[in-house]
């Protein structure tokens, strides 16, 4: 027996005053509405409609249950309204997961617009390494991937994004400039920690036609953190692959050259990626279009995920 769904037939067949309007209103058969307070009066052991052929009476313990019933069913009302309410309205707290690139150089200068468009909204953000973010325990993730992301997670693509090598003009003017991709083999490469392939720099080609090459480096500098490099290769270090979103502006005022450009060192796409793509709240909903919308998430913008 659906005893929520009794007490609810219940109720209203004492609202509407008969069993046919109760049925009508409830959208259910005559026979159904009949059955189900049957069951929920042999439920309880005990009579709580007087049926006569003119009207219905609560006995004594059926007026007394459907008092308790009311509030019963007032207060699952209330909480289905408030959870509603909660789905539907961009306030609360959104909890965000975020790469460290993302969160410094795509998420916080963001956040201005995003609070003035959503002032109810507070931003829980959570800044960790790739590796190790927990897509279940967040609202949000906000994670980089190559080409053979393959992960099992609810994830929306956000943008794509291209890495490409550069270095400081006082370190190719020690060392000289790369022109071809063998080249890179006798210079200082500064190298993003993995697993694999930590001798071997892959290059794909930069017309899309999905030509690689895989040069052999001995890395003299390996770090987790892309701002590490980036300001190691700003101080003359050596070579480092970075995103264009990072690098573009340090080309533009001559800080950083951008090295063999018919190169790139991948394509990335940005995820947002969710825990469930059941009954997203408005507030995260809110969120993915906001970012999806923003001109300002650019081509370029990566940190190569640990192998």
């Amino acid at each position: 027996m659906d005893r929520l769904l009794s007490m609810r037939v219940f109720q209203k067949v004492i609202d509407e005053g008969g069993f046919a309007a109760a049925a009508r209103g409830l959208d259910l058969s005559p026979a159904v509405v009949t059955r189900l307070v049957s069951d929920l009066e042999q439920h309880l052991a005990t009579r709580l409609i007087q049926r006569t052929t003119r009207k219905l009476a609560l006995t004594e313990a059926g007026e007394a249950y459907l008092e308790r019933v009311r509030n019963i069913l007032s207060d699952i009302d209330d909480a289905e309204a408030i959870t509603v309410a909660q789905t539907r309205e961009v306030s609360g707290v959104l909890r965000v997961q975020a790469a460290a690139v993302l969160a410094v150089h795509h998420l916080a200068p963001l956040i201005p617009e995003f609070r003035r468009r959503y002032p109810k909204l507070v931003l829980d953000i959570h800044v960790d390494a790739p590796g190790l973010l927990q897509v279940e325990n967040f609202d949000v993730t906000l994670m980089p991937a190559d080409a053979e992301f393959d992960a099992n997670v609810v994830a929306r693509p956000i943008a794509s994004t291209r890495a490409v090598l550069c270095a400081a003009p006082d370190y190719l003017h020690r060392r000289g400039t790369p022109r071809t991709p063998d080249a890179l083999t006798t210079h200082d490469c500064l190298k993003m920690r993995q697993q694999q392939r930590m001798r071997i720099w892959r290059l794909v080609a930069a017309d899309g036609s999905g030509h690689t090459v895989d040069v052999p480096v001995d890395p003299v500098v390996v770090a987790n953190h892309t701002d590490t490099l980036l300001r190691a290769t700003l101080a003359g270090a050596g070579i480092s692959s970075q995103a264009l979103v990072l690098a573009q502006p340090y080309f533009a005022v001559g800080q950083l050259v951008p090295l063999l450009p018919e190169w790139i060192t991948g394509d990335f796409t940005i995820y947002a990626a969710l825990p469930s793509r059941k009954h997203l709240p408005a507030r995260t909903r809110a969120f993915l279009d906001f970012l999806a919308a923003q001109a300002a998430l650019p081509p370029g913008l990566v940190v190569p995920r640990p192998a």
